[in-house]
């Protein structure tokens, strides 16, 4: 007789064991949130790029977004703000407010 293989557990099921409480960071994904900057107050989404099928340019660095990249979408958090959404390379929207007076948002 083989041994058998020894699985992997799911950490949040311990065999009967009450289950401790699980993390948000993955519940809030794709939910909306403020973040204030010196460049005014923005919604941001992150989207996990699992279902985005659609290449978009990013506005930090005029490169593509490609399809099941994850990356952020904010748009400024006014009323009517939804209409000037932009997706954003992570790093280029953290890094926004280092880019030189020579580059626009938009």
């Amino acid at each position: 007789m083989s041994p058998r293989r020894a699985r992997r557990m799911d950490p949040w099921d311990r065999g009967g064991r009450a289950a401790p409480a699980r993390p948000l960071d993955g519940a809030l994904r794709g939910m909306d949130r403020v973040e204030e900057g010196p460049d005014g107050e923005w919604k941001v989404r992150l989207v996990s790029g699992a279902g985005s099928d659609k290449t978009y340019r990013c506005p930090g660095c005029d490169q593509e977004i490609r399809p099941g990249l994850p990356h952020i979408v904010s748009w400024p958090n006014w009323t009517g703000g939804e209409g000037e959404r932009r997706h954003w390379h992570t790093g280029c929207w953290h890094k926004r407010a280092d880019r030189g007076p020579g580059r626009t948002r938009y």
